[in-house]
């Protein structure tokens, strides 16, 4: 999944994937179901058969939750520039999650820099960390809440998600390094669980396949024994790919059929999880969402794609990312058919997102980063542990003092400071011009000095490109924009284009995008342009 939101892929066939058909499961499953997981550290983890352990071999389950924005180029994890990250990391343990998938890019941790909307009087240790610091200080307080960590290299750039592991400005060998650098760097940190090598490989990825640059398995098998001439006892993560050798095509990252014939063997054994990503109808409408045995389609499909790996015992399994704005029908059944598919297997998890700011799923908060998301909460109440912490205490920062930006750029503006009422309920406002793409422009939060929107775009018929522009008197500067690039800026309108996964849409695709200003105020019932190719 993109920092930003989940992926939106082309699925061509999933039915009759010929994959091994399950056996009946291991004895050592029954103790799995019946885990009670610890909310201490585990210690250095490893597996048995389709199960993850523990240093003192007990069964463990991973419960974790995403916490993005050190693979954007802000380079630092979202919602800092409203909340402390003591509160952060609090909320999330006393959710009942166990450990975060942290989602990083090689370009913040080798060369970026953290973003000035962070808010440094909330969180004053931040202030003067680099990228690769703020990930030092993110473990550490992660270790002393008993919070495992998952280091998710989720993109190379921090501009967008790459189809293969590397790209012609981060090579196989970059990567290779990088992940060598962060296990020399946590080698004694044991709360630093498993290295997750390359975030939803797709597009021209292949399990084997006739070309070698092309090939996840080989390249997975080339990384993971990279890491454990380092650190042996890290957990490698490794995800699916779309295309599958059966010719069935699924979420990226999703396919793992061809584990069945070509495992991923490592010079330690007993470290290897795969872990497939899996998302509902309104994130992409995918054939069996519309099948006639819909949902109870569902447990074979995964049991095919990814659930054959654990239940015949071969290894692990990690659901690396799954989520929804549980808004639908359709995505509630799928919800809940996924909890009881993951509770049943005793299989480990991490939810997308704890951010509010997934534009296509949400987040377990609101939009103020402080409320929880209970219908969420509840969802996900049989595979999670809830633990009794204080409640968060971020104070409502002053405005901050800061260096004037370059003549060249805007001048900054103070840290968003949430307002006590509560963020107002968004009214969608409709766009003209173009018949082949809509768009709605809804306003979902604001401050004293900016405010966050959302664009929901929908595709009439295939289009290669398209833009929205929307008029703002009080804009200053875009501060983070997802799913589109912001191009022009004037005093009086924004316009945007599709990028990444809306670079291009399909016939019937919806897609929700978007951005946050910095502005004086928001706009009231902008004019809403659109326009496609």
């Amino acid at each position: 999944m993109t920092a930003i939101v989940p992926t939106v892929v082309v699925l061509l066939a999933v039915a009759g994937c010929g994959v091994l058909a399950p056996t009946t499961p291991p004895t050592e499953l029954t103790e799995v179901r019946a885990a009670t997981v610890s909310p201490q550290g585990s210690g250095w983890l490893h597996t048995q058969g389709g199960t993850i352990r523990d240093a003192a071999n007990q069964p463990y389950v991973i419960r974790a939750a995403n916490w993005f924005g050190l693979e954007t180029p802000d380079c630092v994890p979202h919602g800092l520039w409203t909340i402390k990250l003591d509160d952060g990391l609090k909320q999330i343990k006393s959710m009942g999650f166990n450990t975060i998938r942290l989602p990083y890019s090689n370009q913040c941790i080798t060369s970026g820099k953290v973003s000035t909307d962070t808010n440094f009087y909330a969180n004053p240790e931040l202030v003067n960390k680099s990228p690769q610091q703020v990930m030092d200080l993110f473990i550490a307080k992660s270790r002393a809440l008993g919070l495992n960590i998952i280091l998710d290299r989720h993109r190379p750039s921090s501009a967008s998600q790459s189809e293969l592991w590397y790209t012609p400005q981060y090579s196989e060998a970059t990567w290779i390094a990088d992940w060598k650098k962060l296990a020399a760097r946590y080698r004694n940190e044991p709360t630093v669980i498993g290295f997750d090598l390359h975030n939803e490989p797709h597009g021209a990825a292949r399990w084997g396949g006739t070309n070698p640059a092309h090939d996840w398995h080989a390249a997975a098998t080339r990384a993971g024994k990279a890491v454990q001439t380092v650190n042996p006892k890290l957990l490698i993560i490794v995800e699916g790919v779309e295309a599958q050798g059966n010719d069935s095509w699924t979420w990226w990252g999703g396919g793992l059929a061809d584990v069945a014939k070509k495992p991923v063997k490592l010079t330690v054994p007993n470290q290897v999880v795969y872990s497939p990503h899996d998302y509902p109808a309104s994130v992409y409408p995918q054939k069996w969402f519309s099948a006639p045995n819909y949902p109870a389609n569902l447990v074979g499909i995964w049991d095919a794609n990814w659930g054959y790996i654990s239940e015949q015992g071969i290894a692990p399994v990690l659901v690396g990312e799954f989520g929804s704005k549980l808004e639908t029908t359709s995505d509630k059944q799928w919800m809940s058919k996924l909890v009881s598919y993951l509770a049943t297997n005793g299989t480990s998890f991490a939810y997308w997102s704890f951010n509010p700011n997934s534009s296509d799923t949400g987040g377990l908060l609101k939009s103020d980063w402080r409320t929880p998301e209970t219908a969420k909460l509840t969802a996900l109440k049989p595979i999670l542990r809830p633990v009794s912490l204080p409640a968060p205490t971020t104070p409502a920062p002053p405005v901050p003092t800061r260096t004037p930006a370059p003549t060249t750029k805007p001048a900054p503006i103070p840290t968003p400071t949430p307002t006590s009422a509560p963020p107002p309920k968004p009214v969608p406002v409709p766009g003209t011009g173009s018949t082949a793409v809509t768009a709605q422009w809804s306003l979902q939060s604001s401050w004293n000095g900016g405010y966050v929107a959302n664009i929901a775009v929908k595709a009439a018929r295939d289009v290669s490109t398209w833009s929205v522009t929307f008029t703002d008197p009080h804009v200053i500067s875009i501060a983070n924009s997802w799913g589109m690039k912001c191009t022009s800026v004037t005093k009086k309108s924004v316009t945007c284009v599709g990028s990444d996964w809306t670079k291009s849409l399909r016939k019937g695709q919806t897609a929700t995008i978007g951005l946050q200003v910095n502005a004086s105020k928001p706009p009231v019932k902008p004019v809403v342009t659109v326009t496609a190719k």
